[in-house]
Protein backbone atom coordinates (compact mmCIF):
# COMPACT_ATOMS: atom_id res chain seq x y z
CA UNK A 1 0.00 0.00 0.00
CA UNK A 2 3.29 2.41 -0.16
CA UNK A 3 2.72 3.54 -3.48
CA UNK A 4 -1.12 4.15 -2.92
CA UNK A 5 -0.38 5.72 -0.29
CA UNK A 6 1.97 8.27 -2.20
CA UNK A 7 -0.66 8.50 -4.83
CA UNK A 8 -3.20 9.65 -2.02
CA UNK A 9 -0.89 12.61 -0.84
CA UNK A 10 -0.11 13.71 -4.68
CA UNK A 11 -3.89 13.64 -4.85
CA UNK A 12 -4.26 15.98 -1.52
CA UNK A 13 -1.55 18.06 -3.46
CA UNK A 14 -3.31 18.05 -6.81
CA UNK A 15 -6.88 19.04 -5.22
CA UNK A 16 -5.75 21.84 -2.55
CA UNK A 17 -3.40 23.65 -4.88
CA UNK A 18 -5.19 23.14 -8.30
CA UNK A 19 -8.55 23.68 -9.23
CA UNK A 20 -10.64 21.72 -11.66
CA UNK A 21 -10.67 23.27 -15.36
CA UNK A 22 -14.23 23.22 -15.59
CA UNK A 23 -14.49 25.03 -12.42
CA UNK A 24 -11.52 27.91 -13.70
CA UNK A 25 -13.59 28.12 -16.81
CA UNK A 26 -16.49 28.59 -15.28
CA UNK A 27 -14.78 31.64 -13.24
CA UNK A 28 -13.18 32.62 -16.39
CA UNK A 29 -16.55 33.16 -18.40
CA UNK A 30 -17.91 34.60 -15.29
CA UNK A 31 -15.54 37.30 -15.00
CA UNK A 32 -16.01 38.09 -19.17
CA UNK A 33 -19.43 38.97 -18.65
CA UNK A 34 -19.41 41.30 -15.28
CA UNK A 35 -19.43 45.21 -15.89
CA UNK A 36 -15.56 46.70 -16.06
CA UNK A 37 -14.42 48.61 -13.07
CA UNK A 38 -17.28 46.47 -10.88
CA UNK A 39 -16.60 45.37 -7.27
CA UNK A 40 -17.78 41.85 -9.32
CA UNK A 41 -15.49 41.76 -11.93
CA UNK A 42 -12.08 42.74 -9.34
CA UNK A 43 -13.33 39.99 -6.93
CA UNK A 44 -13.50 37.80 -10.14
CA UNK A 45 -10.00 38.90 -11.42
CA UNK A 46 -8.32 38.75 -7.66
CA UNK A 47 -9.99 34.80 -7.56
CA UNK A 48 -8.55 34.02 -10.78
CA UNK A 49 -4.46 35.52 -10.37
CA UNK A 50 -5.23 33.73 -6.49
CA UNK A 51 -5.97 30.28 -8.85
CA UNK A 52 -2.94 31.20 -11.22
CA UNK A 53 -0.35 31.60 -8.35
CA UNK A 54 -1.72 28.67 -6.40
CA UNK A 55 -1.04 26.33 -9.82
CA UNK A 56 2.22 27.71 -10.25
CA UNK A 57 3.94 27.86 -6.91
CA UNK A 58 2.14 24.49 -6.02
CA UNK A 59 0.42 26.06 -2.44
CA UNK A 60 -2.91 25.85 -1.24
CA UNK A 61 -5.84 27.63 -2.91
CA UNK A 62 -7.02 28.76 0.06
CA UNK A 63 -5.88 28.94 3.52
CA UNK A 64 -8.88 26.45 4.67
CA UNK A 65 -7.89 23.51 3.63
CA UNK A 66 -11.18 22.03 4.71
CA UNK A 67 -12.49 19.04 5.33
CA UNK A 68 -11.28 16.01 3.40
CA UNK A 69 -13.61 14.04 2.00
CA UNK A 70 -13.05 10.89 0.31
CA UNK A 71 -15.58 8.34 -2.14
CA UNK A 72 -13.66 5.38 -2.77
CA UNK A 73 -14.97 2.47 -5.07
CA UNK A 74 -13.06 -0.79 -4.29
CA UNK A 75 -13.27 -4.12 -6.21
CA UNK A 76 -14.38 -6.35 -4.17
CA UNK A 77 -11.80 -8.42 -2.32
CA UNK A 78 -9.67 -5.21 -1.14
CA UNK A 79 -9.49 -5.03 2.31
CA UNK A 80 -11.28 -1.72 3.13
CA UNK A 81 -10.03 -1.35 6.70
CA UNK A 82 -6.20 -1.42 4.98
CA UNK A 83 -7.43 0.91 2.35
CA UNK A 84 -8.94 3.12 5.25
CA UNK A 85 -5.90 3.18 7.48
CA UNK A 86 -3.88 4.31 3.98
CA UNK A 87 -5.91 7.43 3.70
CA UNK A 88 -5.50 8.12 7.19
CA UNK A 89 -1.66 7.70 7.03
CA UNK A 90 -1.71 9.81 3.68
CA UNK A 91 -3.49 12.60 4.96
CA UNK A 92 -0.92 12.68 7.99
CA UNK A 93 1.99 12.98 5.77
CA UNK A 94 -0.16 15.35 3.22
CA UNK A 95 -0.81 17.42 5.71
CA UNK A 96 2.92 18.23 6.62
CA UNK A 97 4.39 17.93 3.24
CA UNK A 98 2.18 19.93 1.16
CA UNK A 99 1.49 21.67 3.94
CA UNK A 100 -2.43 21.49 4.60
CA UNK A 101 -3.62 23.87 7.32
CA UNK A 102 -4.47 21.64 10.45
CA UNK A 103 -8.61 21.39 10.93
CA UNK A 104 -9.50 18.51 13.45
CA UNK A 105 -10.48 19.64 16.83
CA UNK A 106 -11.63 17.48 19.48
CA UNK A 107 -15.49 17.93 20.24
CA UNK A 108 -14.56 17.58 23.77
CA UNK A 109 -11.03 19.13 25.02
CA UNK A 110 -11.19 21.71 21.91
CA UNK A 111 -7.68 20.54 21.05
CA UNK A 112 -6.35 20.33 17.10
CA UNK A 113 -4.75 16.82 16.57
CA UNK A 114 -2.54 18.56 14.30
CA UNK A 115 -2.29 16.64 11.22
CA UNK A 116 -5.89 16.13 9.87
CA UNK A 117 -6.83 12.58 11.95
CA UNK A 118 -9.51 11.74 14.32
CA UNK A 119 -12.57 10.67 14.63
CA UNK A 120 -14.37 10.79 11.63
CA UNK A 121 -11.85 12.99 10.62
CA UNK A 122 -11.23 12.52 7.40
CA UNK A 123 -14.37 11.71 6.06
CA UNK A 124 -14.41 8.44 4.07
CA UNK A 125 -16.83 6.37 2.11
CA UNK A 126 -15.92 3.53 0.72
CA UNK A 127 -18.18 0.90 -1.29
CA UNK A 128 -17.36 -2.20 -3.27
CA UNK A 129 -17.63 -2.03 -7.13
CA UNK A 130 -17.86 -5.43 -10.05
CA UNK A 131 -14.35 -3.45 -11.90
CA UNK A 132 -11.14 -4.18 -11.14
CA UNK A 133 -10.04 -0.23 -10.80
CA UNK A 134 -9.79 1.39 -7.91
CA UNK A 135 -10.79 4.79 -7.68
CA UNK A 136 -10.53 7.18 -5.28
CA UNK A 137 -12.57 10.50 -5.41
CA UNK A 138 -11.27 13.36 -2.96
CA UNK A 139 -13.37 16.96 -2.17
CA UNK A 140 -11.64 19.24 0.02
CA UNK A 141 -14.46 20.90 1.43
CA UNK A 142 -14.21 24.49 3.40
CA UNK A 143 -16.13 25.55 6.09
CA UNK A 144 -17.16 28.78 4.96
CA UNK A 145 -19.24 27.06 2.75
CA UNK A 146 -20.03 24.24 4.85
CA UNK A 147 -21.71 26.59 7.08
CA UNK A 148 -24.36 28.21 4.29
CA UNK A 149 -26.11 24.62 3.51
CA UNK A 150 -29.70 24.07 5.03
CA UNK A 151 -31.70 20.79 5.64
CA UNK A 152 -35.42 21.46 4.95
CA UNK A 153 -38.66 18.93 5.95
CA UNK A 154 -41.18 19.82 2.88
CA UNK A 155 -44.13 21.41 2.99
CA UNK A 156 -42.73 24.84 4.36
CA UNK A 157 -45.41 27.16 4.97
CA UNK A 158 -43.81 29.98 5.27
CA UNK A 159 -41.91 29.38 2.06
CA UNK A 160 -45.25 28.65 0.21
CA UNK A 161 -43.23 25.37 -0.42
CA UNK A 162 -45.23 21.78 -1.05
CA UNK A 163 -43.92 18.07 -1.30
CA UNK A 164 -42.68 18.89 -4.82
CA UNK A 165 -39.96 20.06 -7.31
CA UNK A 166 -41.45 23.82 -7.15
CA UNK A 167 -40.91 23.19 -3.37
CA UNK A 168 -37.80 21.68 -3.91
CA UNK A 169 -36.86 24.88 -5.80
CA UNK A 170 -37.60 27.28 -2.97
CA UNK A 171 -35.23 25.89 -0.75
CA UNK A 172 -32.60 26.20 -2.41
CA UNK A 173 -33.12 29.80 -3.54
CA UNK A 174 -33.81 30.03 0.58
CA UNK A 175 -30.43 28.53 1.00
CA UNK A 176 -28.80 31.45 -1.39
CA UNK A 177 -31.27 34.72 -0.17
CA UNK A 178 -29.87 33.30 3.54
CA UNK A 179 -26.24 33.05 3.07
CA UNK A 180 -26.56 36.73 1.68
CA UNK A 181 -22.68 36.49 0.29
CA UNK A 182 -21.04 34.21 2.97
CA UNK A 183 -19.30 31.57 1.83
CA UNK A 184 -17.61 33.15 -0.96
CA UNK A 185 -19.70 33.20 -3.99
CA UNK A 186 -19.83 31.69 -6.60
CA UNK A 187 -21.50 29.05 -5.73
CA UNK A 188 -22.03 25.56 -6.69
CA UNK A 189 -24.91 23.81 -4.77
CA UNK A 190 -25.42 20.16 -4.48
CA UNK A 191 -28.84 19.01 -4.16
CA UNK A 192 -29.95 15.88 -2.52
CA UNK A 193 -33.44 14.74 -2.18
CA UNK A 194 -34.79 11.81 -0.29
CA UNK A 195 -36.42 9.72 2.71
CA UNK A 196 -33.93 10.22 5.65
CA UNK A 197 -31.40 13.24 6.93
CA UNK A 198 -28.22 11.11 6.47
CA UNK A 199 -28.92 10.06 3.09
CA UNK A 200 -29.98 13.40 1.80
CA UNK A 201 -26.79 15.00 3.59
CA UNK A 202 -24.30 12.31 1.66
CA UNK A 203 -26.81 12.77 -1.63
CA UNK A 204 -26.31 16.36 -1.67
CA UNK A 205 -22.04 17.01 -1.18
CA UNK A 206 -21.62 13.71 -3.45
CA UNK A 207 -23.60 16.44 -6.52
CA UNK A 208 -20.64 18.65 -5.88
CA UNK A 209 -17.81 16.45 -7.43
CA UNK A 210 -20.32 16.69 -10.60
CA UNK A 211 -18.52 18.38 -13.51
CA UNK A 212 -20.28 21.63 -14.22
CA UNK A 213 -20.94 21.08 -17.62
CA UNK A 214 -22.61 17.51 -17.25
CA UNK A 215 -25.97 17.06 -18.13
CA UNK A 216 -28.00 15.26 -15.21
CA UNK A 217 -29.85 11.95 -16.08
CA UNK A 218 -33.16 12.89 -15.89
CA UNK A 219 -34.20 15.48 -17.90
CA UNK A 220 -36.96 16.39 -15.43
CA UNK A 221 -33.81 17.16 -12.81
CA UNK A 222 -31.58 19.00 -15.80
CA UNK A 223 -34.31 21.17 -16.82
CA UNK A 224 -34.92 22.08 -12.54
CA UNK A 225 -31.20 22.85 -12.33
CA UNK A 226 -30.70 25.23 -15.08
CA UNK A 227 -33.54 26.96 -13.95
CA UNK A 228 -32.40 27.66 -10.90
CA UNK A 229 -29.22 28.78 -11.82
CA UNK A 230 -30.69 31.40 -13.53
CA UNK A 231 -33.09 32.40 -10.67
CA UNK A 232 -29.93 32.21 -8.38
CA UNK A 233 -28.27 34.83 -10.69
CA UNK A 234 -30.57 36.74 -10.96
CA UNK A 235 -30.51 37.78 -7.02
CA UNK A 236 -27.76 40.06 -7.69
CA UNK A 237 -25.75 38.84 -4.70
CA UNK A 238 -22.96 38.24 -7.42
CA UNK A 239 -18.91 37.21 -6.38
CA UNK A 240 -17.99 37.07 -2.67
CA UNK A 241 -21.34 39.52 -2.46
CA UNK A 242 -20.13 42.15 -4.25
CA UNK A 243 -23.65 42.37 -6.43
CA UNK A 244 -23.16 41.11 -10.23
CA UNK A 245 -24.43 38.61 -12.33
CA UNK A 246 -22.77 35.62 -10.86
CA UNK A 247 -23.89 34.30 -7.54
CA UNK A 248 -23.44 30.54 -8.60
CA UNK A 249 -21.59 28.41 -11.00
CA UNK A 250 -23.65 25.25 -11.30
CA UNK A 251 -26.84 23.48 -9.33
CA UNK A 252 -26.77 19.49 -9.25
CA UNK A 253 -29.43 17.82 -8.55
CA UNK A 254 -29.58 13.86 -6.71
CA UNK A 255 -32.69 12.31 -5.90
CA UNK A 256 -33.22 8.72 -4.06
CA UNK A 257 -36.65 7.50 -3.25
CA UNK A 258 -38.93 9.05 -0.49
CA UNK A 259 -41.13 7.47 1.94
CA UNK A 260 -44.69 8.53 1.88
CA UNK A 261 -44.50 10.43 4.84
CA UNK A 262 -41.27 12.31 4.36
CA UNK A 263 -39.84 15.16 2.22
CA UNK A 264 -36.37 15.73 2.69
CA UNK A 265 -34.10 18.43 0.86
CA UNK A 266 -30.36 18.99 2.25
CA UNK A 267 -28.62 21.77 -0.20
CA UNK A 268 -24.77 21.48 0.47
CA UNK A 269 -23.19 25.17 -0.85
CA UNK A 270 -19.33 25.31 -2.04
CA UNK A 271 -17.64 28.33 -2.68
CA UNK A 272 -15.58 29.16 -5.60
CA UNK A 273 -12.93 26.87 -4.56
CA UNK A 274 -14.97 23.49 -5.31
CA UNK A 275 -11.78 21.46 -4.83
CA UNK A 276 -11.96 17.69 -5.99
CA UNK A 277 -9.87 15.36 -8.04
CA UNK A 278 -9.97 11.31 -8.83
CA UNK A 279 -6.99 9.07 -8.33
CA UNK A 280 -7.41 6.06 -10.68
CA UNK A 281 -5.39 2.69 -9.26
Amino acid sequence: MLKLRDGIVELYRKVATSLPPDVEDALKAAYAVEKKGSNAKQALQVILENIRLARETARPICQDTGVPVFYVKTPVGLSQLELENTIIEATRIATEKIPLRPNAVDIITDKNSGDNTGLGFPVIYISDTLSSTLTIDLMLKGSGCENMGQTYKLPIEELIANRDLDGVGKCVLDTVYKAQGKGCPPYTLGVGIGAAKDQVARLAKEQLMRRLPDINESEVLFKLEKKLLHEINSLGIGPLGFGGKTTALGVKIGVNHRHPASYLVDISVSCWANRRGRLIW
